[in-house]
Protein backbone atom coordinates (compact mmCIF):
# COMPACT_ATOMS: atom_id res chain seq x y z
CA UNK A 1 0.00 0.00 0.00
CA UNK A 2 1.43 3.41 -0.97
CA UNK A 3 1.32 6.38 1.38
CA UNK A 4 -1.38 7.96 -0.79
CA UNK A 5 -3.55 4.83 -0.41
CA UNK A 6 -3.25 4.76 3.37
CA UNK A 7 -6.72 5.63 4.84
CA UNK A 8 -5.19 7.24 7.93
CA UNK A 9 -3.00 9.53 5.81
CA UNK A 10 -5.94 10.42 3.58
CA UNK A 11 -8.03 11.39 6.58
CA UNK A 12 -5.28 13.42 8.23
CA UNK A 13 -4.70 15.33 4.99
CA UNK A 14 -8.39 16.23 4.72
CA UNK A 15 -9.02 19.70 6.24
CA UNK A 16 -12.27 18.36 7.70
CA UNK A 17 -10.26 16.16 10.04
CA UNK A 18 -8.83 19.26 11.73
CA UNK A 19 -12.40 20.48 12.34
CA UNK A 20 -13.26 17.12 13.93
CA UNK A 21 -10.18 17.19 16.17
CA UNK A 22 -10.96 20.73 17.41
CA UNK A 23 -14.74 20.16 17.38
CA UNK A 24 -15.06 23.37 15.40
CA UNK A 25 -18.60 24.74 15.72
CA UNK A 26 -18.12 26.71 12.48
CA UNK A 27 -18.10 23.36 10.62
CA UNK A 28 -21.63 22.50 11.78
CA UNK A 29 -23.86 21.77 8.81
CA UNK A 30 -21.02 21.54 6.30
CA UNK A 31 -20.33 17.80 6.65
CA UNK A 32 -20.69 14.73 8.87
CA UNK A 33 -18.18 11.97 9.48
CA UNK A 34 -18.79 8.23 9.81
CA UNK A 35 -16.87 5.71 11.89
CA UNK A 36 -16.57 2.37 10.11
CA UNK A 37 -15.94 0.31 13.27
CA UNK A 38 -19.09 1.50 15.07
CA UNK A 39 -21.38 2.04 12.07
CA UNK A 40 -22.46 5.52 13.21
CA UNK A 41 -22.04 8.99 11.75
CA UNK A 42 -21.52 12.18 13.77
CA UNK A 43 -21.43 15.96 13.69
CA UNK A 44 -17.99 17.63 13.53
CA UNK A 45 -18.61 18.77 17.12
CA UNK A 46 -19.54 15.38 18.55
CA UNK A 47 -18.12 15.11 22.11
CA UNK A 48 -17.59 11.35 21.83
CA UNK A 49 -14.11 9.84 21.99
CA UNK A 50 -12.14 10.63 18.85
CA UNK A 51 -12.05 7.78 16.31
CA UNK A 52 -8.88 6.54 14.69
CA UNK A 53 -8.37 8.39 11.39
CA UNK A 54 -8.11 5.15 9.35
CA UNK A 55 -11.71 4.33 10.40
CA UNK A 56 -13.21 7.67 9.38
CA UNK A 57 -15.12 8.58 6.23
CA UNK A 58 -16.51 12.03 5.40
CA UNK A 59 -19.93 12.81 3.90
CA UNK A 60 -21.49 16.05 2.74
CA UNK A 61 -24.80 15.30 4.45
CA UNK A 62 -26.58 12.97 6.84
CA UNK A 63 -28.56 11.55 3.92
CA UNK A 64 -25.37 10.43 2.16
CA UNK A 65 -24.06 8.71 5.29
CA UNK A 66 -27.40 7.00 5.85
CA UNK A 67 -27.46 5.71 2.27
CA UNK A 68 -24.15 3.97 2.94
CA UNK A 69 -25.70 2.19 5.91
CA UNK A 70 -24.48 4.36 8.78
CA UNK A 71 -26.88 5.26 11.59
CA UNK A 72 -26.97 8.61 13.47
CA UNK A 73 -24.99 8.96 16.68
CA UNK A 74 -27.32 9.03 19.68
CA UNK A 75 -25.09 11.50 21.48
CA UNK A 76 -24.74 14.33 18.96
CA UNK A 77 -27.92 13.51 16.93
CA UNK A 78 -26.60 14.59 13.51
CA UNK A 79 -29.98 13.85 11.90
CA UNK A 80 -31.60 16.60 14.00
CA UNK A 81 -31.31 20.37 13.75
CA UNK A 82 -28.19 21.79 15.48
CA UNK A 83 -28.57 22.38 19.20
CA UNK A 84 -28.30 26.15 18.76
CA UNK A 85 -31.14 26.15 16.24
CA UNK A 86 -33.33 23.98 18.46
CA UNK A 87 -32.63 26.24 21.43
CA UNK A 88 -33.43 29.40 19.43
CA UNK A 89 -36.71 27.87 18.28
CA UNK A 90 -37.64 26.86 21.83
CA UNK A 91 -36.80 30.30 23.24
CA UNK A 92 -38.84 31.97 20.48
CA UNK A 93 -41.78 29.78 21.50
CA UNK A 94 -41.31 30.82 25.14
CA UNK A 95 -41.27 34.49 24.10
CA UNK A 96 -44.66 34.00 22.42
CA UNK A 97 -45.85 32.15 25.56
CA UNK A 98 -44.82 35.10 27.77
CA UNK A 99 -46.53 37.56 25.43
CA UNK A 100 -49.82 35.61 25.44
CA UNK A 101 -49.90 35.06 29.21
CA UNK A 102 -52.34 37.14 31.27
CA UNK A 103 -49.89 37.15 34.18
CA UNK A 104 -46.11 37.05 34.01
CA UNK A 105 -45.06 33.36 34.12
CA UNK A 106 -42.59 32.35 36.82
CA UNK A 107 -39.21 30.89 35.89
CA UNK A 108 -40.39 27.47 37.07
CA UNK A 109 -43.50 27.71 34.88
CA UNK A 110 -41.33 28.58 31.87
CA UNK A 111 -38.97 25.71 32.69
CA UNK A 112 -41.90 23.29 32.80
CA UNK A 113 -43.18 24.64 29.49
CA UNK A 114 -39.77 24.24 27.83
CA UNK A 115 -38.72 20.92 29.32
CA UNK A 116 -35.48 22.49 30.62
CA UNK A 117 -34.28 23.00 34.16
CA UNK A 118 -34.88 26.50 35.53
CA UNK A 119 -31.14 27.19 35.79
CA UNK A 120 -30.40 26.02 32.24
CA UNK A 121 -33.40 27.87 30.80
CA UNK A 122 -32.33 31.13 32.47
CA UNK A 123 -28.84 30.80 31.00
CA UNK A 124 -29.99 29.86 27.47
CA UNK A 125 -32.76 32.49 27.38
CA UNK A 126 -30.33 35.28 28.24
CA UNK A 127 -27.69 33.99 25.80
CA UNK A 128 -30.16 34.03 22.91
CA UNK A 129 -32.31 37.11 23.62
CA UNK A 130 -29.86 39.23 25.60
CA UNK A 131 -32.48 39.49 28.37
CA UNK A 132 -33.45 37.31 31.31
CA UNK A 133 -36.99 35.86 31.15
CA UNK A 134 -38.04 38.35 33.84
CA UNK A 135 -36.56 41.31 31.94
CA UNK A 136 -38.17 40.17 28.68
CA UNK A 137 -41.57 39.87 30.40
CA UNK A 138 -41.12 43.32 31.92
CA UNK A 139 -40.24 44.86 28.55
CA UNK A 140 -43.28 43.26 26.93
CA UNK A 141 -45.54 44.38 29.76
CA UNK A 142 -44.17 47.91 29.40
CA UNK A 143 -45.13 47.77 25.73
CA UNK A 144 -48.63 46.63 26.69
CA UNK A 145 -49.12 49.38 29.26
CA UNK A 146 -48.09 52.02 26.72
CA UNK A 147 -50.61 50.62 24.26
CA UNK A 148 -53.39 50.36 26.85
CA UNK A 149 -52.81 53.88 28.16
CA UNK A 150 -53.54 55.24 24.70
CA UNK A 151 -56.66 53.06 24.33
CA UNK A 152 -58.35 53.29 27.73
CA UNK A 153 -60.07 56.29 29.18
CA UNK A 154 -59.21 54.98 32.64
CA UNK A 155 -55.61 54.62 33.81
CA UNK A 156 -56.74 51.90 36.23
CA UNK A 157 -58.36 49.89 33.41
CA UNK A 158 -55.19 50.23 31.35
CA UNK A 159 -53.08 48.94 34.23
CA UNK A 160 -55.17 45.79 34.70
CA UNK A 161 -55.55 45.20 30.93
CA UNK A 162 -51.74 45.28 30.66
CA UNK A 163 -51.48 42.35 33.09
CA UNK A 164 -50.71 44.04 36.41
CA UNK A 165 -52.31 42.47 39.50
CA UNK A 166 -52.80 45.81 41.20
CA UNK A 167 -52.46 49.50 40.50
CA UNK A 168 -50.03 49.73 43.41
CA UNK A 169 -47.74 47.21 41.76
CA UNK A 170 -47.65 49.30 38.60
CA UNK A 171 -47.22 52.70 40.24
CA UNK A 172 -44.26 51.28 42.16
CA UNK A 173 -42.40 50.82 38.87
CA UNK A 174 -44.12 53.34 36.57
CA UNK A 175 -41.12 55.66 36.50
CA UNK A 176 -38.91 52.82 35.32
CA UNK A 177 -41.46 51.49 32.82
CA UNK A 178 -42.60 54.79 31.29
CA UNK A 179 -39.98 57.30 32.41
CA UNK A 180 -42.86 59.39 33.78
CA UNK A 181 -46.23 59.06 35.50
CA UNK A 182 -49.09 57.35 33.58
CA UNK A 183 -50.92 60.67 33.32
CA UNK A 184 -47.87 62.40 31.88
CA UNK A 185 -47.40 59.57 29.39
CA UNK A 186 -51.01 59.83 28.18
CA UNK A 187 -50.49 63.57 27.79
CA UNK A 188 -47.49 62.93 25.55
CA UNK A 189 -44.85 63.70 28.16
CA UNK A 190 -46.34 66.86 29.63
CA UNK A 191 -44.35 68.29 32.55
CA UNK A 192 -41.39 66.01 31.77
CA UNK A 193 -38.15 67.98 31.56
CA UNK A 194 -35.63 67.03 28.89
CA UNK A 195 -32.36 68.87 28.63
CA UNK A 196 -30.56 68.92 25.32
CA UNK A 197 -27.60 70.47 23.58
CA UNK A 198 -26.28 70.52 20.04
CA UNK A 199 -22.60 70.18 19.26
CA UNK A 200 -20.37 69.76 16.23
CA UNK A 201 -18.14 66.77 15.59
CA UNK A 202 -16.33 65.28 12.62
CA UNK A 203 -19.58 63.54 11.62
CA UNK A 204 -21.55 66.79 11.47
CA UNK A 205 -24.05 68.10 14.01
CA UNK A 206 -24.99 66.04 17.05
CA UNK A 207 -27.88 66.49 19.48
CA UNK A 208 -27.71 64.88 22.92
CA UNK A 209 -30.80 64.86 25.16
CA UNK A 210 -31.29 63.59 28.70
CA UNK A 211 -34.32 62.92 30.89
CA UNK A 212 -34.16 62.35 34.64
CA UNK A 213 -33.50 58.65 33.90
CA UNK A 214 -30.60 59.08 31.51
CA UNK A 215 -29.63 59.93 27.94
CA UNK A 216 -32.78 59.49 25.83
CA UNK A 217 -31.55 60.68 22.42
CA UNK A 218 -28.31 60.99 20.49
CA UNK A 219 -29.09 62.24 17.00
CA UNK A 220 -26.73 62.96 14.09
CA UNK A 221 -27.33 65.12 11.04
CA UNK A 222 -26.39 68.06 8.89
CA UNK A 223 -29.07 70.52 10.02
CA UNK A 224 -29.44 71.41 13.73
CA UNK A 225 -33.03 72.54 13.18
CA UNK A 226 -33.99 69.09 11.85
CA UNK A 227 -32.41 67.44 14.88
CA UNK A 228 -34.43 69.63 17.27
CA UNK A 229 -37.59 68.90 15.27
CA UNK A 230 -36.88 65.16 15.58
CA UNK A 231 -36.53 65.53 19.37
CA UNK A 232 -39.80 67.47 19.55
CA UNK A 233 -41.56 64.72 17.59
CA UNK A 234 -40.34 62.14 20.11
CA UNK A 235 -41.48 64.18 23.12
CA UNK A 236 -44.27 66.36 21.70
CA UNK A 237 -45.35 68.12 24.91
CA UNK A 238 -42.30 67.62 27.10
CA UNK A 239 -40.55 70.69 28.47
CA UNK A 240 -37.35 70.96 26.44
CA UNK A 241 -34.61 72.90 28.16
CA UNK A 242 -31.20 74.13 27.11
CA UNK A 243 -28.11 72.58 28.63
CA UNK A 244 -26.32 73.79 31.73
CA UNK A 245 -22.59 73.49 32.48
CA UNK A 246 -22.94 69.97 33.91
CA UNK A 247 -24.78 68.79 30.83
CA UNK A 248 -22.06 70.12 28.56
CA UNK A 249 -19.66 67.65 30.20
CA UNK A 250 -21.98 64.79 29.25
CA UNK A 251 -22.06 66.00 25.65
CA UNK A 252 -18.26 66.15 25.68
CA UNK A 253 -18.14 62.47 26.68
CA UNK A 254 -20.26 61.55 23.66
CA UNK A 255 -18.11 63.66 21.35
CA UNK A 256 -14.92 62.13 22.73
CA UNK A 257 -16.30 58.64 22.15
CA UNK A 258 -17.18 59.42 18.53
CA UNK A 259 -13.66 60.67 17.84
CA UNK A 260 -11.91 57.90 19.83
CA UNK A 261 -14.19 54.83 20.24
CA UNK A 262 -11.60 52.98 22.35
CA UNK A 263 -12.39 55.37 25.20
CA UNK A 264 -15.73 53.60 25.69
CA UNK A 265 -19.06 55.20 26.56
CA UNK A 266 -20.43 54.54 30.02
CA UNK A 267 -23.58 56.62 30.43
CA UNK A 268 -26.98 56.04 32.05
CA UNK A 269 -29.47 55.48 29.23
CA UNK A 270 -33.22 56.06 29.10
CA UNK A 271 -34.11 53.41 26.52
CA UNK A 272 -37.73 53.37 25.40
CA UNK A 273 -38.98 50.90 22.84
CA UNK A 274 -41.09 47.82 22.26
CA UNK A 275 -40.07 44.47 23.72
CA UNK A 276 -38.73 43.40 20.33
CA UNK A 277 -36.80 46.64 19.81
CA UNK A 278 -35.22 46.34 23.26
CA UNK A 279 -34.13 42.76 22.51
CA UNK A 280 -32.48 43.96 19.29
CA UNK A 281 -30.87 47.00 20.94
CA UNK A 282 -29.47 44.87 23.77
CA UNK A 283 -27.98 42.50 21.17
CA UNK A 284 -26.40 45.47 19.37
CA UNK A 285 -24.74 46.63 22.58
CA UNK A 286 -23.07 43.21 22.86
CA UNK A 287 -21.26 43.58 19.50
CA UNK A 288 -17.65 44.50 20.40
CA UNK A 289 -16.17 47.67 18.94
CA UNK A 290 -14.28 46.85 15.76
CA UNK A 291 -16.60 43.96 14.88
CA UNK A 292 -19.83 43.73 12.88
CA UNK A 293 -22.83 41.43 12.63
CA UNK A 294 -25.45 40.96 9.95
CA UNK A 295 -29.17 41.57 10.41
CA UNK A 296 -29.61 37.81 10.11
CA UNK A 297 -26.98 37.23 12.82
CA UNK A 298 -28.89 39.50 15.20
CA UNK A 299 -32.20 37.83 14.34
CA UNK A 300 -30.73 34.44 15.17
CA UNK A 301 -29.14 35.76 18.36
CA UNK A 302 -32.47 36.97 19.75
CA UNK A 303 -34.23 33.73 18.84
CA UNK A 304 -36.15 35.06 15.82
CA UNK A 305 -34.14 33.74 12.84
CA UNK A 306 -36.75 34.83 10.26
CA UNK A 307 -37.01 38.38 11.58
CA UNK A 308 -34.01 39.97 9.81
CA UNK A 309 -36.28 42.56 8.22
CA UNK A 310 -37.80 43.43 11.60
CA UNK A 311 -34.28 43.70 13.05
CA UNK A 312 -33.47 46.25 10.34
CA UNK A 313 -36.59 48.17 11.36
CA UNK A 314 -35.50 48.19 15.00
CA UNK A 315 -32.06 49.48 13.96
CA UNK A 316 -33.74 52.26 11.98
CA UNK A 317 -35.85 53.21 15.03
CA UNK A 318 -32.81 53.47 17.33
CA UNK A 319 -32.76 56.98 18.87
CA UNK A 320 -29.35 56.58 20.54
CA UNK A 321 -26.65 56.76 17.89
CA UNK A 322 -23.29 55.23 18.95
CA UNK A 323 -24.61 54.39 22.46
CA UNK A 324 -26.69 51.64 20.84
CA UNK A 325 -24.27 50.81 17.99
CA UNK A 326 -26.61 50.04 15.10
CA UNK A 327 -23.75 51.13 12.83
CA UNK A 328 -22.12 47.74 13.57
CA UNK A 329 -24.90 45.89 11.73
CA UNK A 330 -24.22 45.20 8.05
CA UNK A 331 -25.69 43.16 5.23
CA UNK A 332 -24.89 39.45 4.94
CA UNK A 333 -22.39 40.31 2.19
CA UNK A 334 -20.72 42.86 4.55
CA UNK A 335 -22.17 45.72 2.53
CA UNK A 336 -23.15 48.94 4.34
CA UNK A 337 -26.78 49.99 4.22
CA UNK A 338 -29.73 51.00 6.31
CA UNK A 339 -28.09 53.58 8.59
CA UNK A 340 -30.58 56.30 9.46
CA UNK A 341 -27.82 58.91 9.79
CA UNK A 342 -26.18 58.13 6.46
CA UNK A 343 -23.93 55.41 5.10
CA UNK A 344 -20.87 57.67 5.10
CA UNK A 345 -21.20 58.23 8.84
CA UNK A 346 -21.57 54.50 9.31
CA UNK A 347 -18.42 53.86 7.28
CA UNK A 348 -16.51 56.48 9.28
CA UNK A 349 -17.55 54.98 12.64
CA UNK A 350 -16.60 51.46 11.59
CA UNK A 351 -13.26 52.65 10.25
CA UNK A 352 -12.41 54.35 13.54
CA UNK A 353 -13.44 51.35 15.60
CA UNK A 354 -11.36 48.98 13.50
CA UNK A 355 -8.33 51.28 13.84
CA UNK A 356 -7.87 51.60 10.09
Amino acid sequence: MTRQDNPAVTTRNDPRWAAVITRDSAAEGTFVYAVKTTGVYCRPTCPSRLAKPENVAFYNSSAEAARDGFRPCKRCQPDQHPVATRQATKIAELCRFIERAEQTPTLNELAQQSGMSAYYLHRVFKAITGLTPKAYAAAHRAQRIRRELTRNASVTAAIFDAGYNSSGGFYGESAQVLGMTPGEYRAGGANVEIRFAIGICSLGNILVARSVRGVCAILLGDDPAILVHDLQDRFPVAHLMGADAGFEQLVSKVLDFIEAPKLGLDLPLDIRGTAFQQRVWQALREIPAGQTASYTDIARHIGAPKAARAVAGACAANPLAVAIPCHRVVRSDDGLSGYRWGVERKRALLKRESGK
